[in-house]
C-alpha cells in the first residue's frame, strides 16, 4: 500500500509520511496511565484546532528526555503546555522546563492544566518571543526543543546549537511538514515555510558536531545529539 498520500483534503501538495493505520496501531499499544488532565488538553486542541504534538510524539519526547537524564529543558514555542507536560514528567521534581509563548492566554491555560497534574512547580513559563526569552536565559541545556513558526527554524537552530551540553539533544517538531520537504512543490502560502524547514534540516545534518535522526511519526520529529 502506498503510504505517501495527501495530508488532508484541502492540501493536495502534502504527503503523509507514515500510513495512518501504522500510527493507529502504535497508539493502540500505549496503555494510558497518564493524568486525566492530559485528555482535557487533547480535547481542547481538537475543539480549537490547536496544533499539539499529540500522544505518540509526547511519549517519544518523554523517552528521549528520560534516556539522557535531562534536568533542564528549553522550549521554543510552548503553546498551552502540552509538550511541557511530557518533559516535566521526565525531568523530575528537581528539574526545570523553561517555556516560552507569545500568548498570555496560553500561559494561563498551561498553569491551570499543569497545576492540576502537579507539574507546574517544574515549569518556568515566560510570555514573549521565544528567541528573546532564550537570549535572556543563561546557561546550557540538556534539551532545546523547537516548535515555533516554521520560518524561524534556521534561526532557532543557530541559537540553540551552542547552548546544548555535550550529550544533550536538539529536538524539532514538524520537520517533514506534511511531506512537503520531499516534493518541493507547495502552494505559495506554504512555500516559504517549506524552504525554511528544508534549510533547517540540511544545516543540522551537515553539522559534524551532531548525530541526527528524523523519526517520521506524525509530522516528523528531528533529534540531534551533540557529540
Amino acid at each position: 500500500m502506498d503510504n505517501f498520500r495527501s495530508a488532508d483534503s484541502n492540501d493536495s501538495e502534502g504527503l503523509i509520511p507514515v500510513n495512518p493505520a501504522i500510527e493507529t496501531y502504535m497508539r493502540s499499544l500505549v496503555t494510558c496511565t497518564d493524568h486525566p488532565v492530559l485528555f482535557e488538553m487533547e480535547e481542547f486542541a481538537r475543539l480549537r484546532n490547536f496544533p499539539i504534538v499529540n500522544r505518540l510524539v509526547g511519549i517519544f519526547l518523554k523517552a528521549q528526555a528520560s534516556m539522557i537524564n535531562a534536568k533542564r529543558v528549553f522550549e521554543f514555542g510552548s503553546g498551552y503546555g502540552y509538550s511541557a507536560y511530557w518533559f516535566a514528567q521526565a525531568v523530575g521534581s528537581d528539574g526545570r522546563v523553561i517555556c516560552s509563548d507569545s500568548d498570555t492566554a496560553n500561559c494561563d491555560r498551561a498553569e491551570t492544566y499543569l497545576s492540576t497534574a502537579d507539574l507546574w512547580q517544574r515549569i518556568e513559563f515566560y510570555v514573549g518571543q521565544a528567541q528573546d526569552v532564550f537570549g535572556q536565559t543563561e546557561g546550557l541545556f540538556d534539551i532545546c526543543y523547537n516548535d515555533v513558526d516554521k520560518n524561524a527554524y534556521p534561526e532557532i537552530w543557530k541559537m540553540a546549537k551552542y547552548r546544548i551540553r555535550p550529550g544533550g539533544l536538539y529536538i524539532a517538531d514538524n520537520v517533514l511538514w506534511h511531506g512537503r520537504v520531499a516534493i518541493h512543490a507547495c502552494p505559495n502560502k506554504v512555500a516559504e515555510s517549506t524552504a525554511a524547514i528544508v534549510k533547517h534540516n540540511q544545516m543540522i545534518f551537515n553539522d559534524s558536531d551532531f548525530e541526527v535522526f528524523i523519526n517520521p511519526i506524525r509530522d516528523g520529529v528531528l533529534v540531534a545529539r551533540k557529540k
